[in-house]
């Protein structure tokens, strides 16, 4: 089920250079009669699966690997609150490097380091002194009493590079992990949607799949 095609239409008055006169309409998408999962399945989490997005996958592909139609992108994203794909969803490899350059300028500049971040620093009975993940100065030391001994002791080499490869990786794996709908509630979803899609009878009502825009040039 393509998502687009289920846009309702909508004559708009027509604004092209090209009008025989003012009371020319031009067809349109309604793009803002916009369709989404209820919020009863939306906030249950029993109804969604949790998924990495793997290499290069993209919507539609994960789409049909669940679904086995890819036109079911659109739920994919749906799902996860994304609206714009090339922000919110993993670059492909090649795309990934692209973005690099152009942020940075050059392989040198986003291999050089960003910061430096803590390593996990544990005293002699395993509990933790300093989580991994902090951002600290490079050679960052600390002075502890350990619990195990009573002694006081300093932990220093504690410190490692990110550089901003690394971070800018960081942060595309975070976008992998998702939430697939799973396939048993995908008829309620669509039902649904084809509900959103219909137009209830008003002034401007042609049909349940077309709406007519005033025309104030006339008025």
């Amino acid at each position: 089920m393509s998502y687009f095609k289920e846009l309702p239409d909508f004559d708009y008055v027509s604004r092209l250079n090209d009008q025989n006169s003012s009371s020319d309409y031009i067809k349109v998408k309604n793009i803002f009669r916009r369709g989404k999962i209820r919020e009863d399945l939306f906030n249950d989490f029993t109804t969604f699966t949790k998924y990495t997005i793997i290499g290069d996958e993209r919507p539609d592909y994960v789409a049909y690997k669940f679904y086995q139609d890819s036109t079911l992108d659109w739920l994919v994203l749906h799902a996860n609150n994304i609206v714009s794909v090339r922000d919110e969803w993993p670059l492909t490899q090649k795309d990934f490097e692209n973005f690099l350059l152009d942020k940075y300028g050059s392989i040198e500049a986003y291999n050089s380091i960003k910061h430096y971040e803590s390593k996990e620093t544990r005293d002699t009975l395993g509990n933790i002194i300093l989580p991994a993940g902090v951002i600290v100065d490079q050679g960052y030391q600390i002075t502890y009493r350990d619990n195990g001994t009573g002694t006081e002791l300093i932990a220093s080499d504690i410190s490692s590079p990110v550089i901003y490869v690394d971070y800018e990786l960081r942060l595309q794996d975070q976008k992998r992990n998702i939430y697939i709908l799973k396939p048993q509630f995908v008829e309620i979803v669509l039902n649904d949607i084809e509900d959103i899609m219909t137009y209830n009878e008003s002034s401007q009502y042609i049909s349940d799949t077309l709406k007519k825009a005033d025309n104030i040039k006339i008025k």
